[in-house]
């Protein structure tokens, strides 16, 4: 399963791009990785809270460790988030479905950060409950 070392690793998941909405991805990807346990710390300027958690507006702004940056945002928006993950010191990037940037995916790597591309992260995790892979 792609990221499962990786998921089993972490505890906290910042998301950029997470939607007060219910009817978003990123809401519904978010609001499940919450009840397996994991941490959400929403990344979004326009909010205030999101499932529970208090926004901030970038990822510098978190005054705690991030292990996972998942990312609902256009790529073009990608290689910033990419610096700011490399800065934090964030364990992995997770560029959602559709979120692909080959150049900021391999300056990510380049940097130390395990970085999963194009994959949803529910599914994912889902997939390795699934196999066993996880619990």
């Amino acid at each position: 399963m792609a990221g499962e070392a990786l998921l089993r690793n972490s505890k906290t998941i910042a998301v950029v791009g997470l939607s007060n909405s219910p009817w978003r991805p990123s809401f519904g990807v978010s609001e499940y990785m919450q009840a397996m346990g994991y941490r959400i710390i929403p990344v979004n300027p326009a909010e205030t809270t999101i499932l529970g958690e208090k926004c901030y507006a970038t990822l510098e702004e978190i005054p705690e460790k991030i292990d996972i940056v998942n990312v609902f945002r256009r790529p073009e928006f990608v290689p910033e988030i990419v610096e700011s993950a490399i800065r934090i010191g964030a364990k992995g990037l997770w560029l959602q479905e559709e979120v692909i940037h080959e150049a900021a995916a391999a300056r990510a790597c380049g940097a130390g950060l395990e970085v999963l591309m194009d994959l949803c992260i529910l599914k994912e995790h889902r997939n390795a409950v699934r196999s066993g892979l996880l619990t």
